[in-house]
């Protein structure tokens, strides 16, 4: 006979009332499948062999399903636990990379840094002798000009632009530098000279933009000021009918030691920092001839 079913019955009762009958807990998360068996064989005999073979068959199921759910529970914790140690193990990596390449840049410029240092003998900054303690075959230098334009520009940048605010020192340097592309050879070869006009297209280079006249002029003074007996400050005409032009006159020896670099890698700049900046006598800067 059908069974009879209420409109507004969602079946919970009925299932309740059955769950109830077979002594089954179903609010429970998790079906104890041993408590199942036990009910399966406990109902042997009162119930079709058919209806007996499907409940042996769902609590098979089930306990498969338990078994299955176990396994992927492992499985995910341990690919968590691959993941995350995977992660770990590339940001150590990729640490331990940083600290190599940072050890081997250290270690690189310790090792040149020593090599200089041996060959320097540890010059004083106090005494004019320390030009006599330069390494072999190293010359010393004829001003403060051909001292600063021979030493790693970087460390010259940085004592007279973020050390002392003197950007026009390092302005004049970095100018005499560019010689070759700014200043006008003589026809004979003996030397080269710059003009006001030349001092502003080199600085126009250096700056990017058309620099002020007053820039001009600090530039010019402080190259014959660092320049000594090297920068020598005259007049040019070259007809009668011409008026005289300023220039800075560098004779050709002096100008390519300006290129040289001879002084790279020696460190003098680490010792006589403060006396420099401030015009003191660099270490290997001899005294000029009256």
């Amino acid at each position: 006979m059908p069974r009879q079913t209420n409109p507004n019955d969602d079946g919970t009762a009925t299932d309740q009332a059955l769950a109830d009958h077979l002594d089954i807990n179903i609010g429970q998360d998790e079906t104890d499948t041993d408590e199942l068996q036990a009910l399966v064989n406990d109902l042997d005999g009162d119930v079709s062999p058919l209806v007996s073979s499907v409940l042996e068959t769902l609590v098979a199921t089930i306990d498969d399903l338990h078994e299955r759910v176990t396994e992927l529970e492992a499985d995910l914790e341990q690919t968590h636990d691959v993941a995350t140690t995977a992660v770990g193990d590339a940001a150590t990596n990729d640490q331990r990379l940083d600290d190599l390449e940072a050890q081997q840049e250290t270690t690189r410029d310790v090792a040149k840094s020593a090599i200089a240092k041996a060959q320097q003998l540890e010059a004083d900054t106090d005494q004019q002798e320390d030009a006599e303690q330069l390494p072999e075959g190293i010359e010393p230098s004829s001003s403060p000009l051909d001292f600063f334009a021979n030493c790693r520009q970087s460390k010259v940048k940085t004592m007279f632009v973020e050390r002392s605010n003197r950007q026009n020192t390092y302005r004049a340097i970095s100018i005499a530098k560019r010689w070759p592309e700014f200043a006008t050879k003589r026809t004979d070869g003996s030397g080269v000279f710059m003009t006001k006009n030349h001092i502003e297209t080199a600085l126009t280079a250096e700056l990017g933009k058309e620099p002020h006249r007053q820039t001009i002029k600090r530039v010019w003074e402080t190259l014959v000021d660092i320049g000594g007996d090297d920068v020598v400050e005259k007049t040019r005409q070259v007809g009668r009918d011409q008026t005289q032009t300023e220039i800075l006159a560098i004779d050709m020896a002096t100008a390519e030691g300006l290129l040289e670099k001879r002084y790279v890698g020696l460190d003098l700049l680490e010792n006589s920092d403060h006396k420099a900046a401030t015009g003191g006598v660099t270490p290997v800067v001899v005294e000029s001839t009256p």
